[in-house]
């Protein structure tokens, strides 16, 4: 599907992101997202893990986050934050699309800054759906779209519809039942 860019741009790319991260903290974005403690993220396009790693600690030890990228260098520096943290509910999942996640097992998908770089949507968004629980949301960003390409891009499919608009740019979807 996807192919991962080269080493040096996705250590260009973490290192951009840990600057962002100084102005603006993650755990500040996450609360639109509504994590809270025992639930089952998934982090789709994890990269370097600055979201994954503040959901983790957000869910604590009887919840779980699943990090998944493209790229192998993402899991390698998610692995190396979690274990500076210390935290333990970290799973790494390397793959394009597929999570390999039980149906209707996670409470919220991640999806940062990632959508516009997928060659197939729609088979992404099959998969999100395929794995939130019914009463799931998928958390949305993505500064390199417009407001009405990502509705539209969502809710198309008629998989998810359009809960809430946050602040910076974040965008709550429901899972619409089968």
């Amino acid at each position: 599907m996807d192919k991962p860019v080269s080493n040096f741009n996705f250590r260009l790319m973490a290192l951009c992101l840990k600057l962002r991260d100084l102005f603006l903290p993650r755990d500040i974005i996450l609360k639109e997202a509504q994590i809270k403690p025992r639930f089952v993220v998934l982090d789709f396009g994890c990269g370097p893990g600055s979201f994954t790693i503040t959901a983790a600690e957000i869910v604590g030890p009887a919840g779980k986050v699943y990090a998944l990228d493209i790229h192998p260098l993402a899991g390698q520096m998610v692995q190396k934050a979690a274990s500076k943290k210390g935290l333990q509910n970290i799973e790494i999942i390397n793959s394009d699309c597929t999570t390999s996640l039980k149906n209707e097992s996670v409470d919220v998908v991640m999806l940062y800054d990632t959508f516009h770089m997928l060659s197939d949507p729609q088979a992404v968004l099959q998969e999100l759906h395929r794995v939130l629980k019914p009463d799931g949301v998928l958390s949305f960003n993505d500064h390199h779209m417009k407001e009405k390409e990502i509705i539209s891009g969502i809710t198309a499919s008629g998989l998810f519809r359009l809960i809430r608009k946050g602040k910076k740019g974040m965008y709550t979807f429901m899972k619409e039942l089968d």
